[in-house]
């Protein structure tokens, strides 16, 4: 592999999905090199705005985007010829977004995931949807995870991420990819760790945001945002992950960007839950997909599964379906039996 025009299919113009678009174009000026970047767009205006003005007004505003980077609405457009497909649409809708350009797809290109949460019906990761969607093998799949708001990235903030992949050759290529002034990824091998990081730390961003709208402080946050990387590394571990990840960028790092964030979709979502609001009503104001609400209850069950202890997972679970009194939060948020601090 190497980054000579390289063609990028890009599924999902979302705030994550474009930013990502615009990571690789920028990287790819910086090394001199050229690069063919597809971004697929559900709606004709996001089309029409990328491909005519250079913008994604929608969700990033003034942003500018290289000229490199075209939109379509027909996703096998996108990922024809492509050998590097980034995908960053919501977690409900990899399964059927993969089964529709599958038979598309270059069968050796490289797929990369942006999302971060589990399939409802089935608990299972995307590394998990991609191998049975795709019959991927390993080497072709890598996550991308870490402390990544978008707005921040797209306004060239400096940030740095992880690329997990089991096979390192394709983890140091993607990296490669990726790599610029305000964009530094690092490799990791450790797939269930760098995954179940992104997606437990929604719902735990969902606690802190709750404790916002219920005007509680610092101290509430901190307690919740510790307790919470903890229930996060013991589900990790229990699927196999190294700690150590979950000490790094795409543990700790992504749990406190997203949780101490006025731009965290999770966080904002939790202080509606907070002031009172339900379900459908916090799914109706939010613009764009607040994975932590539709990840929970798949958190739960593949917690119970594994006979892991979440309580602060079990405590928004309960909001999200509606069936606690907000008011009981705090008890069961930090209602557990005394005993000495533990990390696991």
């Amino acid at each position: 592999m190497t980054t000579d025009h390289v063609t990028v299919a890009i599924l999902g113009a979302g705030s994550w999905g474009t930013t990502f678009a615009k990571v690789l174009a920028d990287a790819a000026i910086e090394r001199d090199e050229a690069i063919t970047i597809r971004l697929w767009a559900r709606r004709d205006e996001v089309v029409d705005d990328i491909n005519t003005n250079h913008t994604n007004t929608e969700y990033l505003e003034d942003i500018v985007l290289p000229e490199s980077i075209t939109a379509t609405a027909d996703p096998i457009e996108a990922v024809t010829g492509a050998e590097l497909v980034v995908v960053a649409v919501p977690a409900q809708q990899a399964r059927p977004t993969l089964a529709r350009v599958k038979d598309a797809l270059d069968s050796q290109a490289i797929l990369v995931s942006l999302i971060k949460g589990l399939e409802q019906s089935s608990q299972a990761t995307m590394s998990k949807v991609f191998a049975e969607e795709l019959k991927l093998p390993a080497e072709q799949f890598v996550v991308v995870s870490g402390p990544n708001l978008a707005k921040e990235i797209a306004r060239n903030e400096p940030t740095a991420t992880v690329v997990a992949c089991e096979h390192e050759a394709t983890a140091e290529w993607v990296a490669a990819m990726t790599a610029s002034t305000y964009f530094r990824p690092y490799r990791n091998t450790d797939i269930p760790g760098v995954e179940l990081g992104g997606v437990v730390k929604n719902v735990i961003a969902l606690a802190v945001g709750l404790t916002d709208g219920r005007g509680f402080g610092d101290n509430s946050k901190a307690s919740i945002i510790t307790r919470g990387l903890t229930e996060t590394t013991r589900l990790a571990t229990a699927l196999g992950a190294n700690p150590d990840t979950l000490a790094g960028l795409a543990g700790l790092g992504d749990l406190v960007a997203t949780c101490a964030s006025p731009l965290s979709r999770n966080r904002t979502a939790g202080k509606l839950y907070g002031e009172g609001h339900t379900t459908e009503e916090v799914i109706a104001t939010m613009r764009q997909t607040a994975e932590g609400v539709k990840s929970v209850p798949a958190v739960v069950t593949l917690a119970h599964t594994c006979n892991v202890e979440m309580p602060i997972a079990e405590a928004i679970n309960a909001v999200v379906a509606g069936t606690i009194e907000i008011n009981d939060i705090a008890q069961l948020l930090l209602g557990r039996d005394l005993k000495p601090e533990a990390r696991l």
